[in-house]
């Protein structure tokens, strides 16, 4: 029998990179806000968290152009029975088919199953029921997940979806309603296989519910991104953790975004939490570290003058049920000085994010561009990319750039349009846009 010991609550850290020296008549602060979890995802092998059970609900693509090839729904099937195979004993699961409607095939009761030896076998088998027909309503898939996870007393909810083609048989409004529906109940991981899907659409299926998006443009590869996506999800120890950010009277917050590991802003998904107090959601946590970008105005000061421009806390769900607690906490200051070095400078960690986010711009912008015709438009901002990328470090992005642009001159950003460009590299670059490297500190 599986040993169910809870793992201990994950110790989080709050650390704040700034210039706090504005000039005479100074607003704007800037500041990135490292988060750090340790001592969490590190139940061995049960399917319980710090804070209770874990529930994943796999929902697999299976409309009608799943069979063209027959190696996506082949590569599905392999995927499916890879990441059962990577699922703890003890955890919550189902596998749900989509298509015009979403379908449970395992295990098909209207609830979710125990990972354990017998009901993976059992799983597996089921496998043989993620047959191609039908239509494409991811919406509708999404809901069926939320069901299924909303049925069971979990502390971690988590979904896994497949597609390979566009949401065609619901209109972006009924999608989207799903997803307004869905978020903040569970976290999604999202991936597209082949190159007939829609970056955008799959990506803020994932941005959405807090989860991750890729593309695996070769079926044969999803078996190993999808046990990796579940090895994965089975660290995660803490879930519905918020950043929350104070600010004193006259102060606001302008932005809020993660800028590592990915590019994701924040700002629209506050939460008010009290008087001048706001919780930003942060998803499930395991043995990591993100980082964040917060911009507070202030109110204009004088030379000489000091002040609090925000506080930082991390704020983590009651396992018991009771009110969410604040586990760390930064400091957001302000100092308002006459020394003009003092003032102009940029912290690094700050100045490397600032470039991460514009990259990330410079790369949706110059494929938009290439996609409409602008070549003088693709080429300027897919060139400002290309010069971002190497200034930072960014090897994985300029490696991707490089197969759309030749690269003349990666310094300067001088670069020239491909004539021809594989639709998956298009592909595969805009998916991994928000990509980012860490700072080196």
């Amino acid at each position: 029998m599986a040993n169910f010991a809870k793992p201990s609550v994950p110790q989080f850290s709050v650390d704040v990179y700034q210039n706090a020296y504005l000039p005479d008549g100074g607003r704007d602060v800037d500041a990135v806000v490292t988060v750090t979890a340790t001592g969490g995802g590190t139940s061995g092998a049960t399917g319980f968290t710090a804070g209770g059970p874990a529930g994943v609900v796999i929902v697999v693509d299976c409309s009608g152009s799943m069979n063209y090839p027959p190696a996506k729904m082949e590569g599905a099937r392999a995927a499916t029975a890879a990441a059962v195979d990577t699922l703890r004993d003890g955890t919550s699961f189902a596998v749900v088919a989509g298509t015009h409607v979403a379908t449970p095939v395992y295990p098909g009761d209207g609830r979710l199953a125990v990972a354990g030896p017998r009901t993976r076998a059992e799983a597996k088998q089921a496998l043989a029921r993620l047959t191609p027909d039908g239509g494409t309503a991811i919406g509708t898939w999404l809901r069926l997940a939320d069901a299924l996870l909303g049925g069971e007393d979990l502390a971690i909810r988590h979904a896994v979806l497949l597609t390979d083609g566009r949401n065609e048989h619901e209109s972006p409004e009924a999608l989207r309603a799903a997803l307004d529906a869905c978020a903040g109940r569970f976290t999604c991981d999202a991936r597209g296989v082949g190159t007939d899907w829609e970056v955008k659409e799959v990506t803020g299926i994932a941005s959405a519910l807090l989860g991750s998006a890729d593309i695996v443009a070769d079926p044969a590869g999803l078996a190993a991104d999808f046990t990796a996506m579940m090895e994965n999800v089975m660290g995660k120890g803490v879930a519905d953790v918020a950043l929350r950010l104070w600010t004193p009277v006259d102060a606001e917050l302008v932005f809020v975004k993660q800028v590592a590991p990915a590019v994701a802003d924040l700002t629209g998904r506050r939460t008010d939490t009290g008087p001048r107090a706001g919780d930003y959601p942060t998803g499930s946590w395991g043995d990591e570290s993100r980082d964040y970008h917060v911009r507070v105005r202030v109110p204009a000061n004088t030379v000489g003058q000091e002040m609090l421009a925000a506080r930082v806390s991390l704020i983590l769900p009651d396992p018991a049920g009771g009110e969410a607690r604040p586990v760390s906490q930064g400091l957001i200051r302000a100092v308002w000085t006459h020394d003009v070095a003092m003032a102009t400078a940029i912290n690094p960690q700050v100045a490397h994010y600032t470039g991460q986010a514009e990259l990330a711009d410079a790369i949706q912008q110059g494929l938009d561009a290439r996609k409409s015709g602008d070549r003088d438009g693709a080429t300027a901002k897919l060139g400002r990319a290309v010069q971002l990328a190497a200034a930072s470090g960014n090897a994985d992005t300029a490696k991707l750039l490089s197969k759309v642009v030749d690269v003349v001159d990666a310094a300067a950003g001088t670069v020239r349009l491909k004539a021809k460009v594989a639709e998956a590299d298009e592909m595969t670059l805009e998916t991994r846009s928000t990509k980012t490297v860490r700072v080196k500190r």
